[in-house]
């Protein structure tokens, strides 16, 4: 097996040492592990039931993401996720969600299209009764959406990562009730965009969408999520 395969085979989440290293990346983004924090091969391997080899690896693989830092002779340390971090992905995210809304008008199908309708009807109804949990799950789903459409297996990798990074901000922010009825607004706007089949429209809608998200984040301090 060279190098490529076993890159492959940890970031496989049906494999288990993709098991083992989504369950520590997704610890590490969700706060579990706080900056700083030593990460120990044995502790971790006996609370996931593993041998210390597929947490090795899971380790080498989070350093190449920049989640972690390999001290040799000291151990393992978590960087996470910093404020520049957070400014620098909403950033590119912004651009990259605009690519795939673009892409997505010329390759949605009906299914597709009926599913965000249904995601923009429920997440008004959840919006107005302030059901925090539900609204994250259908602004996930409506993006998920997205980047199945946009017919790109490498755009859509990098937006679910991104995505993911920003997960405990991104839910912060969508308790504000102002928020949640804004980024559904946002959403009905991309949508009726791509119903058009107008794809510039489309990507300046998904571009000032992440954008509003990460203005409305400064705005209200949950910043401090990262710090």
């Amino acid at each position: 097996m060279n190098e490529y395969d076993v890159k492959n085979e940890v970031t496989d989440k049906y494999s288990l040492r993709g098991r083992v290293y989504h369950k520590i990346r997704d610890d590490i983004l969700s706060g579990k592990y706080k900056e700083n924090e030593e990460l120990r091969e044995i502790t971790i391997g006996n609370e996931l039931g593993v041998s210390r080899t597929p947490v090795r690896e899971a380790f080498r693989q989070l350093e190449l993401e920049g989640l972690i830092q390999i001290v040799p002779n000291k151990g393992a340390y978590v960087t996470g996720i910093t404020v520049k971090d957070v400014q620098d992905i909403y950033q590119m995210r912004s651009l990259l969600e605009g690519l795939c809304a673009k892409w997505a008008t010329e390759h949605i199908t009906k299914e597709q299209i009926e599913e965000l309708e249904e995601n923009v009807y429920l997440s008004e109804f959840h919006a107005d009764k302030g059901h925090t949990e539900q609204l994250a799950e259908l602004d996930n789903r409506f993006h998920e959406i997205l980047y199945e459409a946009c017919n790109s297996k490498m755009l859509e990798h990098q937006l679910r990562d991104y995505h993911e990074y920003v997960l405990r901000v991104r839910k912060k922010t969508l308790a504000k009730d102002k928020r949640s009825h804004d980024s559904n607004h946002e959403h009905k706007d991309i949508l009726e965009a791509i119903k058009e089949h107008d794809p510039e429209k489309a990507e300046r809608f998904a571009n000032r969408h992440i954008l509003n998200a990460y203005d409305n984040m400064v705005k209200n301090g949950l910043y401090e999520a990262y710090q």
